[in-house]
């Protein structure tokens, strides 16, 4: 692991991506916060529906990045498909202001044409500004993942505002300024983000033209495709787990066929990392969906006086995020200092042990509910807190690690793929948030916490497993991934 000056040029680039990730997260984290409510409380639909479009909304977004992965950089630049990306969400934000069942269905759609694309877009620019064996890059990410948790922390407070109100019109039309405020970052530091090393880059200029026209021609497809699929959300969660399925075939596949040993192995140690975050995001991605109807109708709102909309409560995450992003990322730097390191699956079974324990820590709540069924605030902030730590050891570590493990080749497929299976996660999560409540029973609190609770259990637990299991395969791991230690190069941090 070598230590590499950026130039000037690529520092402006990790800059602007800092900056770019906070506006172009605020408008999904306005989505991502507060589609539940929109559906229930804005349209009048019934909880079931809205944890069914809010699953397959959260999951194609995760889902799309496979494709962004694959259509960066073979057919658009990454920044290119950027700025088309921005501009397709605030289109999207525009329609879904008019508030009624079709620009609901239209303008999740054209929204998701971008939200979906252009996440893959952004850490490839990122991982791209580094040489393949600069540890410097988990830091970019860890800076970079807490600018996108800044965007959260202003969509979810916003969104909070607007929610006591209910004015979702203004809310979706703001959240849309933002995204072209993105696109106008981009346009702004146009060369520092220029594609590196990608197929694009090695085609003559008439190629390029013809294939970003195929790359237009995807996209115009997708949106019309994406409308279809959201108003079938049963066939399209069956969709999303065969796919996952299949691109996890194909990764082990790319893995045994690799001619290069050391490539292939790396591609392994992937594979099993990939399906370690499965889990992680299963139970990350309840957040929207069973555990947003588990504060709503289980969870006692006032602290210190105060209440708390749910949009608010997602901001315990962000802010120990924020905090603890750049903080994590000063340690990481003096344990390489130190010349000791921190391993990949390492921080890897730590997150799922955390996620794991806050919502092992959940039916203790209820446990302890009020006589009405009504948890103290205090259980699910502490839940947050739990899932949020988690969080910052497995997210941008996982960007970052493949950066470290995939030749340059294959990086936006497996980028694509990383993101991919958070889609598969949120499939996972509207399932068991289906499973956890009774519709006819959410105003009842008192017959609703056990199934809740039972949920929470499975959840948890299974979790915490997962984490002791992978620590079991640690040495195997260490193999696959060929990361050595610091006795073993000790120029390694130089």
């Amino acid at each position: 692991m070598t230590h590499t000056p950026l130039t000037n040029e690529r520092k402006q680039g990790v800059r602007a991506l800092f900056l770019t990730q906070i506006f172009s997260t605020l408008s999904y984290s306005v989505l991502y916060s507060t589609l539940v409510l929109f559906i229930t409380k804005g349209l009048k639909l019934g909880a079931d529906n809205a944890i069914a479009i809010t699953g397959t909304f959260v999951a194609f977004n995760y889902f799309l990045h496979l494709l962004g992965g694959y259509i960066g950089g073979r057919y658009l630049s990454y920044r290119l498909l950027f700025c088309i990306g921005m501009l397709t969400q605030a289109m999207g934000c525009v329609i879904l202001a008019m508030i009624n069942m079709e620009s609901l269905f239209w303008g999740l759609a054209i929204f998701l044409t971008g939200c979906g694309l252009n996440v893959t877009c952004v850490n490839c620019m990122l991982t791209q500004l580094f040489e393949p064996e600069d540890k410097n890059r988990e830091t970019a990410f860890l800076w970079n993942y807490s600018g996108m948790n800044i965007g959260f922390f202003v969509g979810f407070t916003m969104s909070g505002f607007f929610q006591l109100g209910q004015n979702y019109s203004l809310l979706f039309m703001t959240a849309g300024l933002s995204n072209l405020i993105a696109m106008g970052v981009v346009l702004m530091y146009w060369k520092p983000l220029k594609d590196i090393g990608t197929h694009l880059t090695h085609v003559a200029a008439g190629k390029q033209f013809r294939l970003g026209t195929v790359g237009i021609g995807f996209i115009v497809v997708l949106t019309f495709a994406l409308r279809w699929l959201l108003d079938h959300a049963t066939f399209s969660n069956e969709f999303i787990i065969i796919i996952g399925i299949m691109m996890l075939m194909v990764i082990g596949g790319i893995a045994f066929q690799e001619r290069v040993k050391e490539i292939g192995k790396k591609i392994w140690a992937f594979l099993i990392l990939a399906l370690a975050s499965l889990i992680f995001w299963t139970l990350y991605q309840m957040a929207p969906m069973g555990l947003t109807l588990f504060y709503i109708h289980n969870v006692n709102h006032t602290f210190l006086g105060f209440t708390i909309p749910p949009q608010w409560l997602m901001n315990i995450n962000t802010i120990i995020i924020i905090l603890a992003g750049p903080t994590f990322a000063h340690f990481l730097k003096w344990m390489r200092s130190k010349k000791k390191m921190v391993r990949i699956p390492q921080q890897f079974a730590i997150s799922l042990f955390l996620i794991g324990l806050g919502f092992v820590i959940l039916p203790i709540g209820i446990h302890f509910s009020s006589s009405t069924g009504m948890t103290a605030f205090g259980w699910i902030a502490l839940s947050y807190i739990f899932q949020s730590l988690g969080e910052i050891l497995i997210s941008p570590i996982g960007y970052a690690m493949i950066g470290q493990l995939i030749p340059a080749k294959l990086q936006g497929l497996m980028m694509g793929t990383w993101l991919m299976i958070s889609g598969v996660a949120a499939t996972l999560s509207n399932y068991f948030s289906q499973m956890s409540f009774n519709s006819g029973e959410l105003s009842q609190p008192l017959q609703t916490n056990g199934s809740f609770a039972h949920s929470f259990h499975i959840l948890g637990w299974s979790s915490i497993g997962a984490s002791l299991l992978l620590m079991l395969l640690f040495p195997f791991l260490r193999k696959l991934i060929q990361e050595r230690s610091p006795h073993e190069n000790p120029h390694l941090f130089t």
